[in-house]
């Protein structure tokens, strides 16, 4: 599985005891979670250069190899962060009008066999604006590729007939998600 860098960041934290081996596109594979400064490795840091702890097999290779694995359809999965998720699964996460750039990234590679595609997210913009939207604002990075979306409010996924609402964070009803989101939402929870 390979996280992208930002939100997805935080999966590592929670995989110590399941059997997900971690891939980095800058050439870690078999990381575990992150690690505070004084427990450092100036050595060992994952795609986002957050220090990172290196679990019994580990190895450490070039990003080409890295690369290699992520094109080379070698991923079950691949956790990315997103400005927009749209009704059809395609998503945005490398530039906004805002911005004035971009920030191309591991994104695009990781794209070319992703395995399946979680996309982790806050639910809302800062200014409360839904980040599913029945159609992308931002210039696209995947079309109709995203599996799963997991936002700080709900699990998501797609399917044939578009996103299917599935869980919902402690303290919310079904009803409110379907309100905050902007693409139509099925309800199916698990």
């Amino acid at each position: 599985m390979n996280l992208g860098v930002g939100l997805p960041t935080q999966v590592s934290d929670f995989v110590e005891g399941r059997d997900i081996v971690l891939h980095a596109e800058n050439g870690a594979l078999g990381y575990s979670e992150r690690v505070g400064v004084d427990q450092a490795d100036p050595d060992a840091y994952n795609a986002g250069g957050e220090p990172i702890t290196l679990g019994p097999g580990a190895s450490v290779f070039d990003s080409v190899r890295a690369f290699e694995i992520a094109r080379g359809g070698h991923l079950d999965a691949v956790v990315l962060g997103a400005f927009q998720v749209d009704s059809e699964g395609s998503f945005a996460n490398w530039t906004t009008p805002a911005m004035g750039g971009g920030a191309i990234g591991g994104a695009m590679d990781l794209l070319v066999d992703p395995g399946r595609l979680i996309i982790a997210m806050r639910h809302s913009e800062r200014n409360g604006r839904s980040k599913l939207v029945r159609s992308l604002d931002y210039p696209h990075t995947g079309r109709r590729i995203v599996d799963v979306v997991v936002t700080d409010l709900a699990v998501i996924e797609r399917d044939a007939d578009g996103l299917v609402l599935r869980k919902v964070a402690p303290g919310f009803e079904p009803e409110e998600i379907v309100e905050l989101t902007e693409a139509p939402l099925r309800v199916e929870l698990w």
